[in-house]
């Protein structure tokens, strides 16, 4: 049985989020949800006044991808600039963040956004916290893409058959 570790993503509209990560070797499964909102219930029409973000809990095998890999795709798909605003999706839900299931996973991932703004010269507007609470979106928005094939995407999902260069890659010294 496969060893699986869970990052959990908030990159704006989740279906685009999760058609790219899907794509990625060594992601063994993936869910849309809601996250760190006021409460640990949620739906899609609730979510302006629930507070929770569009999420894509990922599960991975860390021994095919690893954690600076996923947060390197991370990066490369979002505008990590933006407040609360990726592609046309304008709110608080489209925020930009990487919730984190312990401390060591918290102070790895602090590293890398650290890293990838020291590269840019400038803060992102990602939240990094720890998850507080994770909510299965309805069963409509799951595999949204892989059922509505010209469905909405703000994300060019053909990048990820492309590999990551130097510059992208946090863990790629080459870059720095």
């Amino acid at each position: 049985m496969t060893m699986t570790e869970t990052l959990y993503l908030a990159g704006g509209c989740f279906w685009g989020v999760e058609g790219y990560y899907k794509r990625l070797a060594g992601v063994v499964d993936t869910e849309v949800g809601y996250a760190n909102g006021k409460s640990p219930q949620a739906t899609y029409q609730g979510l302006k006044s629930s507070d929770h973000a569009e999420t894509l809990a990922i599960h991975y095998d860390p021994n095919q991808i690893d954690l600076a890999t996923l947060i390197s795709h991370f990066f490369r798909v979002i505008d990590p600039f933006s407040l609360n605003k990726q592609g046309g999706d304008v709110g608080r839900q489209y925020r930009t963040g990487i919730y984190t299931t312990s401390a060591s996973q918290e102070a790895a991932v602090k590293a890398l956004v650290a890293t990838f703004e020291q590269r840019a010269g400038r803060p992102t507007a990602v939240e990094v916290v720890p998850l507080a609470h994770f909510v299965p979106a309805e069963d409509y928005h799951q595999d949204y893409l892989d059922k509505h094939p010209s469905g909405y995407c703000h994300i060019k999902l053909a990048w990820a058959d492309q590999a990551l260069s130097p510059a992208e890659n946090l863990a790629s010294q080459e870059g720095r």
